[in-house]
């Protein structure tokens, strides 16, 4: 397991990130950003014109331990458009077991505010769930009716390949969207081996990734009529990769939550990825670019 540097000294590890785009004559450019900890950026890419900023979120350490909380903050403000993903798996190791040196929780928070006319994209890389691990994993957005929103997570439980089952510990991951301060969208997903949800059919029915893709736009955006039609190719293109027993699509209130339950968290990326395909050029009206970072 990787530890905290300052586990001698505080026994946890506190990092922050704030991210503030703004938009004007030049583009969408990042107007602010506070760090603290091992939490930040590279800068700004623009692969696709100014109006559109990749960012990449990088966490030198990799991984997660016992103590550490990591917080991200990403403001988009009215008429920005960003694009987010991180440049490897998000990891969070084994829990200590010793209680006596602190808290052996380990928590990850992202919140994503969107003004009036904004456009995110948070795409990040796959989350590892090491064995006896003691994580919980939140993401919160808060848009505009008229902002446009698509986020995936992607969780994995222990490292199959490696025959390492997540058998002990608990992990929580917790999505939450808002329009206009009104929740539309709540799912929170508690891991935990001794209510046996890995194994229930109602469960993860011994699956070891899920993931969950969230589209949001509103009517005026998007009619609904085009809305399903979208949602028809989506699932041809579903049925294409003989994916229909992995993925479920489900409309709701405009908000298109796409789920996947499966074995392989590469599978769960390459299937989002294809989906995403169809729904930018009539979410963000813009082709689908995959960061640089994704290739390497």
């Amino acid at each position: 397991m990787t530890a905290s540097p300052l586990a001698g000294m505080t026994n946890q590890w506190l990092a922050s990130l704030e991210l503030q785009l703004g938009y004007s004559d030049y583009g969408t450019q990042l107007t602010r950003t506070k760090r603290s900890g091992p939490l930040t950026i590279q800068k700004a890419f623009y692969p696709e014109g100014r109006d559109c900023a990749h960012l990449y979120l990088l966490h030198p350490p990799a991984g997660i331990v016992s103590g550490d909380k990591l917080n991200v903050g990403i403001d988009v403000q009215d008429n920005a458009h960003t694009l987010v993903t991180t440049p490897g798996a998000n990891r969070f190791y084994r829990a200590r077991t010793d209680l006596s040196i602190g808290d052996p929780k380990q928590t990850q928070v992202t919140q994503i505010t969107l003004g009036g006319g904004a456009k995110c994209e948070h795409f990040p890389l796959e989350t590892i769930v090491y064995n006896q691990a003691d994580g919980i994993n939140n993401v919160e957005v808060r848009l505009q009716k008229n902002s446009m929103y698509c986020g995936w997570d992607m969780t994995c439980l222990g490292l199959p390949s490696s025959s390492e089952s997540f058998t002990g510990g608990s992990f929580t991951q917790l999505n939450t969207l808002y329009c206009d301060d009104i929740l539309l969208y709540h799912d929170r997903v508690q891991i935990d081996p001794t209510s046996q949800i890995q194994q229930h059919d109602a469960g993860l029915a011994d699956n070891t990734v899920f993931g969950t893709f969230l589209a949001y736009a509103s009517d005026e955006q998007v009619s609904k009529a085009t809305r399903t039609e979208l949602i028809e190719q989506l699932r041809y293109v579903v049925e294409q990769h003989k994916a229909n027993s992995l993925i479920s699509i489900t409309d709701i209130r405009q908000l298109l939550v796409i789920r996947y339950l499966g074995q392989q968290a590469h599978q769960c990326k390459d299937l989002f990825i294809a989906l995403w395909k169809l729904i930018r050029p009539i979410y963000i009206k813009k082709h689908a670019i995959q960061p640089r970072i994704w290739f390497t």
